[in-house]
């Protein structure tokens, strides 16, 4: 049997892992095997040989932390195999335990010993149930992380300095390094102190992947129309309108504004404009009712769905959509069938948008040019969901609508006869009905005394 074949990039990862590092890669770039090809060093293999050289046998038990989706669909077996490794006793060809299974049990294992864990689509965020089992994982097994997005602030990065022995527990961590805002109600941070030290070993611990690409992306954005009046009515009445009900919090009423927006006429027309260009396309969608919609407009092509009502697999004809939930979907498959994913509406977060795009891109795609098109209204929530995304953070309902009291800062035209100024995107002089463009809703004047007013319509 012919060794095991890395690319240079995978090879010189290998040579900088260590345990209890994070393998950092882009989605698509091979950290599976990237992974495993440590294991395998690690227990005795050798690579950059012609034939296969065994592992010291029996090898340390294998654990492999992923997603259900992944460990549904044996994406990992698949991974295995170069390295005669399998979850399956009669075609391992060691001793050992194999073992895959998702987050969702990781609990299980919390009380196993001397084996190698690979953390696989990285889980330890904050300090749930998930954390303390990782934890105690840690302390007793050689493990790794992989991430194509390991951390936007240090916070989210605490669990990994804590097992590996930087740090006691949090607390030692924020005490040492957060200072809380002492302005607010609830803990808030306002700044990180001695970050010096953190970068250092934030450096130690993460491996990232020289990955070359040998795809291009091209993202657009398609702007397509939506009923404003219903919009502005919505805005200021809080009505719900499809319950016949007052709007009760910040959550309700953009789910209602993104319902208003996301069925417009307009959007599934510019939908099936793409799909003439591009008939076989992976179409990402945020709701039930976005799912229905789907389904009517392409009910006589050959049509798959991946959500948590029907798990499908992808179509192989020549006209084809699959249409794939955000949090179902987002993670754990690819398809090198399609240049093409088409994001219905905008998810809330980042790290899901980035996510579902490398569902193409892939190594082993066989298009050189990938093709992303964002369907996106110029109504306040979506901009502003973009405006997010664009930042990396991820877009935060209450903080849009700022709901203080069951007052709406958007109310605030209705009290005084007000224009708009926002300091955040430098819009000024725009009149009474100008749409909210983001969340920065608390700076404006009095159009009739000049002189600037607070989201009550106060005078400052």
């Amino acid at each position: 049997m012919a060794g095991i074949e890395l690319r240079d990039y995978q090879k010189d990862a290998v040579g900088r892992m260590q345990n209890g590092c994070i393998l950092c890669g882009g989605v698509g770039s091979g950290k599976s095997r990237t992974a495993l090809a440590y294991y395998y060093v690690q227990n005795g293999g050798e690579l950059g040989t012609e034939e296969y050289y065994p592992m010291n046998d029996p090898p340390k038990d294998l654990y492999i932390i992923t997603t259900a989706r992944k460990r549904d669909t044996l994406e990992w077996d698949g991974e295995m195999l170069p390295f005669l490794l399998s979850i399956h006793t009669d075609c391992n060809l060691y001793s050992n335990k194999v073992v895959v299974d998702s987050w969702n049990n990781i609990k299980k294992y919390a009380e196993v010993r001397d084996a190698f864990f690979i953390f696989d689509e990285q889980r330890v965020v904050g300090a749930g149930t998930w954390v303390k089992a990782f934890l105690k994982i840690a302390k007793t097994n050689e493990w790794i992380l992989l991430s194509a997005t390991p951390g936007d602030t240090w916070q989210d990065y605490i669990p990994v300095f804590v097992a590996n022995g930087f740090y006691k527990n949090r607390s030692e961590f924020i005490r040492e390094h957060v200072i809380y805002s002492r302005f607010t109600k609830f803990p808030k941070i306002d700044r990180y102190v001695n970050t010096g030290r953190l970068v250092r070993l934030r450096n130690k611990i993460l491996v990232n992947m020289d990955f070359q690409r040998p795809t291009v992306s091209h993202h657009e954005d398609i702007f397509v129309e939506y009923d404003v009046d219903k919009y502005k009515d919505v805005t200021k009445t809080r009505w719900n309108l499809y319950k016949n009900e007052p709007i009760q919090n910040a959550s309700e009423l953009c789910y209602v504004w993104r319902k208003i927006v996301n069925t417009d006429q307009s959007r599934q027309i510019a939908l099936l404009e793409i799909i003439e260009k591009h008939p076989k396309a992976i179409i990402f969608y945020n709701f039930d009712y976005e799912l229905e919609l789907l389904k009517d407009i392409f009910a006589g092509y050959e049509m798959a769905e991946w959500n948590g009502h029907k798990h499908q697999p992808v179509p192989t004809g020549d006209v084809w959509v699959y249409l794939v939930q955000y949090n179902a979907g987002a993670e754990g498959w690819n398809c090198i069938m399609t240049d093409t994913i088409i994001f219905y509406s905008q998810n809330y977060s980042y790290k899901i948008m980035e996510q579902s795009a490398g569902r193409i891109d892939r190594m082993n795609t066989p298009y050189t040019d990938l093709y992303f098109y964002h369907l996106k209204s110029r109504s306040g929530i979506d901009l502003a969901i973009s405006r997010a995304l664009k930042d990396k953070k991820k877009f935060n309902e209450g903080r849009y609508v700022k709901w203080r009291g069951g007052v709406m800062a958007e109310d605030i035209y209705k009290e005084v006869n007000f224009k708009k100024y926002c300091e955040t995107c430098e819009h000024k002089d725009l009149d009474e009905k100008f749409d909210p463009c983001c969340g920065c809703l608390d700076y404006g004047y009095n159009s009739e005394t000049e002189k600037p007013v607070n989201w009550k319509g106060e005078e400052k």
